[in-house]
């Protein structure tokens, strides 16, 4: 095989579709790769799951499913997801009755497990990498642990037939990886050609980033027909080299600049960025255009991995009680900050020691803090307050405390939103790879 075509259908759980059908339709692909999980959409998918044992997949994997299955004919690209999120099987059994519905027959759907490390977590001695501390000295229940697991159950799946392969939390760029290990026969012990192939993988696992989407600043670096931004696809050779490009006719770019902007995300240190599979090195990287919307990439190399696995770890932290009401017209501003005063006074007061507090006028000081320094002042603004309590019931009296601005508070407030809502915190440990055991269940339909 000279080269194979990749393209990305998804860089996140609440990706747009229509991108993904497109590909599967015209882009002539060997493959497409959904990326879909973050850390905190693993530990929700996990609570997903507690509370109904055939849920905590993709929210989105019935509709993308639907949509691109049939887009894809019946000798479309292969489908690579993380889309299994919690439960892989349960995202396996949905796609399979999905084709059935759509009169697809003999579609092999591989389900990737084994990332689920919980049982094994679970009150160890094992360091926290952000605090130092153990999982042990955490004091709180997790809601998840899951390992990155590498691209070699995924490849295990696409050896043994499979048309879709629905994994848990694999490392984003190994869904990328495995099926050059598979279509090229690369070695797992091929350090340099495992580390082209992750540098393709990060290139390509955030979507649209990389066709000039999150890379769009008007005036400084603009991007035409953003409303139909097309997805990328990499064209790799057998020696690791690609070309990142994206369909005729589709909007956005692809530049020297989007894909150098892509290959810094992300990244603590580019000749040692840590992977399941191995340690890639992307600091010979070399980056040159090739035409309109072609991008060759080449020199990226790597080296043995470390024998451990982050482990991404979830719980519960806190709750958040969250009030906001706006004021609009001459002296809006000096009305919102009489309002947040009143909040502050009344929380500090108040009967509940909260963890934390925030007040903030939207559109003036939300973001960057401070205080406008424009030549006008805002005609309206909108008040946040915000406090993480320890309890959902003590979060739920700051909300009240906005509302009861209503008549309260300075003169026409209006708009009054509020909202309760869990907190999940996130951490991280390593353990050994040998103490991960992924497992492959397929199913046809």
């Amino acid at each position: 095989m000279k080269s194979l075509r990749i393209g990305t259908g998804a860089g996140f759980s609440g990706d747009r579709i229509e991108p993904a059908v497109d590909l599967a339709a015209r882009g002539e692909l060997d493959y497409l790769v959904f990326e879909c999980l973050a850390e905190r959409t693993i530990a929700l998918a996990q609570q997903a799951r507690r509370a109904d044992p055939e849920a905590g997949y993709d929210p989105l994997l019935e509709r993308r499913m639907r949509a691109v299955l049939p887009a894809r004919g019946a000798n479309g690209p292969r489908i690579v997801s993380n889309m299994g999120a919690a439960n892989p099987l349960a995202a396996a059994r949905k796609t399979q009755e999905i084709a059935r519905e759509l009169g697809i027959r003999g579609l092999k759907i591989a389900a990737v497990t084994g990332d689920d490390v919980l049982a094994a977590v679970e009150g160890s001695q094992l360091e926290l990498l952000e605090t130092g501390g153990t999982v042990r000295d955490l004091g709180r229940p997790l809601l998840s642990a899951n390992a990155y697991i590498g691209a070699a159950p995924i490849v295990a799946a696409l050896e043994a037939g499979a048309d879709i392969v629905l994994t848990g939390r694999a490392a984003d760029p190994a869904l990328y990886l495995a099926p050059l290990v598979h279509a090229f026969g690369w070695a797992m012990d091929d350090w340099p050609l495992l580390g082209r192939g992750t540098l393709v993988g990060h290139l390509m696992e955030c979507g649209g980033q990389i066709t000039g989407g999150y890379f769009a600043d008007p005036g400084f670096k603009d991007v035409a027909d953003l409303a139909r931004l097309g997805f990328p696809i990499a064209e790799v050779e057998a020696d690791g080299t690609a070309i990142i490009t994206k369909l005729a006719g589709t909007g956005g770019a692809v530049t020297e600049a989007t894909c150098k902007e892509q290959l810094l995300y992300e990244v603590h240190d580019p000749a040692a960025y840590l992977q399941p599979d191995v340690i890639a090195d992307f600091s010979g990287v070399e980056i040159a255009a090739e035409g309109p919307d072609r991008v060759r990439i080449s020199g990226g190399s790597g080296r043995a991995r470390t024998g451990t696995l982050k482990v991404s770890l979830g719980y519960v932290d806190s709750h958040v009680g969250e009030g906001q009401i706006s004021y609009a017209g001459p002296g809006a501003v000096a009305r919102g900050r009489l309002a947040l005063e009143i909040l502050r006074e009344r929380i500090a007061k108040g009967p509940v020691p909260y963890l934390e507090t925030r007040g903030e006028l939207i559109g003036v000081d939300a973001i960057l803090g401070g205080s406008s320094s424009g030549a006008h002042e805002a005609r309206e603004v909108r008040v946040r307050f915000a406090a993480r309590a320890s309890t959902a019931e003590d979060a739920r009296l700051v909300a009240d405390e906005v509302e009861s601005l209503y008549l309260n508070g300075p003169a026409a407030g209006g708009g009054v939103t509020r909202q309760v809502r869990e907190i999940v915190g996130i951490l991280s440990t390593l353990i050994p790879e040998a103490e991960v055991s992924p497992a492959l269940t397929l199913m046809e339909s």
